[in-house]
């Protein structure tokens, strides 16, 4: 959450909401800095929240590599976190929008006593309320969440930059994922009533959308800008640009600043890939590094030839049949 640590399981916080009390010490359990455990303290429901949201962000990335060489385990992941790898720019961009996204659905399911619906201008949202709906909260969700990463100074280190950076592209990937939902209320399914409310895309669209920036991710480094009198972060020329005006990176590009290593054998940023199952005609020649794998076959059980019972139950029998598993040799 601030950075300076890797997301884990967090420990057994107890129940959900609670006295006042019990909310304050599910906020000391958490891994904040002073600063945020100040401010989660003033927020009750925020600490659950945090939870769900690590664990989103955490099911997501490992979900969007499963396939891959560096499969997002917890394994490795505070070594991790201090280099500016491509791996590094996926996880700052993922756990931010897993806040956002966590956030903004508090609002809107109650959890939080601070925030209710989205009230943004423009849409009809009281009638929604009285229909039973409640618009996801984003606007209050980005500016608590600006305020508790505390990004008001950017400094000059180019780290400091890239890591913000890619906080922004991960909130980013939340907003243009907000759409308008509508419901009609007339008679007959007519359309001559109808409420809208905004609403937030599935996290697994979201995650997807940052895989996609990960797979073209942006290598940058620091040049002075004179004209504005800092530093800011540039990538390689593009097209229409001068070698003198080097290229600065979209806001929605995730950047790196170091070469990521093969992950290939152990190491301190992960348990490498000997033993992991692959598939053979799709990833087991880049995952097994050149190795090679091992071939198993085994017996499953699973469920088939199922028929409805009257009345009420279904009626299966218990099939077997073999299954071929591929996994990386040491």
């Amino acid at each position: 959450l601030t950075g300076k640590e890797a997301l884990s399981h967090f420990p057994s916080l107890g129940a959900p909401g609670g006295s006042g009390q019990g909310h304050v010490k599910q906020c000391e359990l958490l891994q904040l800095s002073r600063k945020q455990k100040r401010l989660c303290r003033r927020e009750p429901g925020l600490a659950e929240t945090l939870r769900d949201a690590i664990r989103l962000g955490i099911l997501e990335c490992q979900f969007q590599f499963r396939s891959e060489r560096w499969n997002c385990s917890l394994e490795g992941r505070p070594s991790l976190l201090k280099r500016g790898f491509k791996e590094t720019a996926f996880l700052y961009a993922v756990s931010s929008a897993a806040l956002t996204h966590s956030l903004a659905r508090a609002c809107s399911a109650g959890r939080m006593e601070r925030c209710t619906c989205d009230d943004s201008p423009g849409l009809e949202n009281r009638k929604a309320w009285q229909w039973g709906v409640c618009g996801d909260n984003l606007k209050y969700s980005t500016k608590f969440l600006k305020k508790f990463l505390g990004q008001k100074r950017i400094g000059k280190d180019l780290r400091a930059k890239v890591d913000i950076h890619n906080t922004n592209v991960g909130i980013k990937a939340v907003k243009n994922g907000l759409k308008t939902t509508c419901k009609c209320h007339g008679v007959s399914g007519s359309c001559a009533v109808r409420t809208c409310w905004k609403q937030l895309s599935p996290f697994h669209e979201i995650g997807r959308l940052l895989k996609l920036r990960y797979d073209d991710a942006v290598k940058v480094f620091s040049t002075s800008n004179d004209a504005v009198g800092h530093s800011e972060l540039a990538g390689p020329h593009r097209h229409g640009h001068s070698a003198k005006h080097p290229a600065l990176p979209r806001p929605t590009d995730l950047v790196y600043v170091e070469d990521s290593p093969s992950f290939c054998r152990p190491s301190k940023y992960s348990l490498g890939t000997a033993g992991r199952t692959c598939s053979r005609e799709g990833n087991c020649d880049s995952m097994c590094c050149g190795r090679g794998y091992n071939t198993q076959s085994r017996l499953v059980t699973f469920s088939c030839h199922c028929q409805v019972q009257w009345c009420c139950y279904v009626e299966c029998q218990q099939c077997m049949q073999e299954e071929v598993v591929y996994s990386c040799k040491q």
